[in-house]
C-alpha cells in the first residue's frame, strides 16, 4: 500500500490498523458504569408477594446496609415443611395481627411484611420473642430504614412493621439456608 506525503503524519496504532483491515492485538476493555447508574433498580414500589403457608417458624429478624439498599432479613426454621410465603407492600398503617390496632413506624412511608409463617411452633412455644417490640434492630444510621416494630403473630403468620425514610424500590425473595430453613430478604434501595 502506498502513502501519500500528506498523510505521513503519525497516527495512532489502533487507527492504522483498522485503515489496513487488520485485526488490533489489544482489546479494548468496556466502559466503568456511570457512578449515577451504580445503584439504579427495576424493583419497583408495587406489592410483591408469594403464596405459600408453611409450618415452619419464626425465630429472628435482622438488618444490614449495603452500598445501594438497607436490607431486612427474617429467619425462619427448619421445623417442619414448606417454603414460606410473603405479602410486602406500602400501606398508609401496618396494623397489630388479631388486634388490627395501629403499629406506630418512624419515616415517611410504611412497608407491612406479613410472612406466612408464625412465630410458635405447633405446640403453642414462642419461637420468637423480641426484647423490644417497636425497635426489632438498631437502624441508627441507616439510609433508608428508620424503624422495625414487631406487629404480631396470629393464626400461621407473623407480622412486621418498617418504617422508611420514604416510598422507594423494594424487592422480597426467599433463600434457603443451610440445614433447611429459610431467609426472607427484604431490600429497600436508598433512592430510585
Amino acid at each position: 500500500m502506498k502513502v501519500s506525503t500528506m498523510s505521513r503524519r503519525v497516527l495512532p496504532p489502533l487507527v492504522v490498523a483498522l485503515a489496513l483491515g487488520i485485526a488490533p492485538a489489544v482489546a479494548i476493555a468496556p466502559a466503568a458504569p456511570m457512578a449515577t447508574n451504580a445503584c439504579a433498580t427495576q424493583w419497583g414500589s408495587m406489592v410483591k408477594q408469594k403464596a405459600p403457608y408453611t409450618g415452619k417458624q419464626v425465630t429472628n429478624v435482622r438488618s444490614g446496609r449495603h452500598q445501594c439498599f438497607d436490607r431486612l432479613v427474617i429467619d425462619i426454621n427448619a421445623d417442619g415443611v414448606g417454603t414460606p410465603g410473603y405479602i410486602v407492600d406500602y400501606v398508609w398503617t401496618v396494623t397489630k395481627d388479631g388486634s388490627g390496632d395501629p403499629v406506630p413506624l418512624r419515616g415517611g412511608a410504611r412497608l407491612s411484611i406479613v410472612i406466612k409463617a408464625p412465630a410458635y411452633n405447633q405446640h403453642g412455644a414462642v419461637t420468637y420473642r423480641p426484647t423490644n417490640e417497636k425497635e426489632l434492630v438498631n437502624v441508627a444510621g441507616y439510609r433508608t430504614f428508620r424503624q422495625v416494630a414487631f406487629a404480631g403473630t396470629f393464626e400461621g403468620q407473623t407480622t412486621i412493621g418498617l418504617g422508611v425514610r420514604a416510598r422507594l424500590p423494594m424487592r422480597t425473595f426467599v433463600v434457603t439456608s443451610p440445614g433447611g430453613g429459610h431467609r426472607v430478604v427484604v431490600d429497600v434501595a436508598h433512592r430510585w
